[in-house]
């Protein structure tokens, strides 16, 4: 694998690149969202359309629910420590440690191609296709398939529009342009169905995610004149509901959307010292600043980091720094 460089590759070398290699696996980042999962599924098919090679679409993590109805999940397989790839498609993942226990294919592998939105990225790929103007990762897959003339069936169109559909809020982000609208209206000209889309991917809370979420909600603590709102989700909490870990999913932006709060912080326990932290931003405090702090990044109003500590240390040392922030 080539140094680290800060630089785009143009679309036809990917093309190029892709066109010359005949195993090929494509990998997202773990605790996978709606642009990571959408992003691998719809590349991933695109690419199996061409028999000649040998397309593996990884997942070395716990696939959301509400995303099994998507085209293509049933090609998502683990990998295996042995194997190697003549090239490597990570999406979404804006450095080797967010693929996990996946990072060793990156290192099994002869080429990688990075493609990200995140503008923490550190452009690790032999080549690199990092647009933090970009709404989403998904958005980016549908340009770069556009460009090199993959074919975009319905199936395809779906995971897409759900990777740009969840990443950007339902369109609500700052990161939607007009070139998104344009790249969703012409995911919509595939037929997708729409309400199918939305049932599953925003209305089909479980009820052991729901009682979380009322947890969740119990545990908030407001800072900083209620414009801090922070919350702490523990295992005994997650076992409590008969939960899973993805179940906390969507709560930091439910305590962000309250009236007056302009920081939402939620602390995830993974682990006894291991903390997963997400920010959520809706005025003009960069959070994404306050995730590298610890290690972490992002956008400048979605982040995250990880703490290895325990969970009630975690809170104070983020605490101060978001009070900084908002100061």
């Amino acid at each position: 694998m080539s140094q680290m460089k800060m630089k785009n590759n143009s679309f036809n070398d990917i093309k190029e690149k892709i066109n010359s290699s005949e195993k090929i696996c494509l990998i997202a980042h773990v605790n996978p969202d709606g642009d990571s999962i959408g992003s691998l599924l719809g590349l991933g098919l695109a690419l199996k359309k061409d028999k000649d090679k040998v397309v593996k679409i990884a997942l070395n993590d716990e696939l959301p629910k509400n995303f099994k109805f998507l085209p293509g999940t049933e090609y998502l397989e683990s990998t295996k420590e042995e194997e190697s790839f003549d090239l490597l498609i990570t999406l979404d993942c804006s450095d080797l440690n967010r693929l996990g226990k996946g990072k060793y294919i990156a290192n099994n592998a002869d080429y990688i191609i990075n493609i990200d939105h995140h503008i923490s990225n550190d452009y690790f790929g032999d080549m690199n296709i990092v647009f933090p103007n970009f709404s989403s990762t998904g958005e980016i897959v549908f340009t770069l398939a556009e460009a090199i003339d993959l074919d975009i069936d319905k199936n395809i169109a779906t995971c897409l529009y759900v990777a740009i559909s969840t990443d950007t809020g339902s369109f609500k982000y700052d990161s939607t342009s007009p070139d998104t609208f344009r790249v969703a209206s012409e995911l919509l000209k595939k037929e997708i169905n729409l309400n199918e889309i939305t049932r599953n991917v925003y209305q089909s809370r479980s009820l052991e995610r729901t009682n979380l979420l009322i947890k969740s909600l119990n545990s908030m603590e407001l800072y900083e004149n209620n414009r801090l709102a922070m919350a702490s989700v523990t295992r005994d909490m997650i076992d409590d509901c008969n939960a899973s870990i993805q179940d906390i999913d969507g709560t930091i932006d439910f305590i962000r959307d309250i009236d007056g709060v302009e920081v939402a912080c939620i602390l995830k326990e993974y682990g006894q010292e291991e903390i997963k932290v997400g920010f959520r931003s809706k005025s003009d405090v960069d959070v994404a600043n306050v995730a590298e702090k610890f290690g972490g990044g992002g956008h400048r109003k979605a982040s995250g980091c990880t703490i290895y500590d325990k969970i009630d240390k975690a809170r104070e040392m983020i605490l101060e720094e978001i009070k900084k922030a908002l100061r």
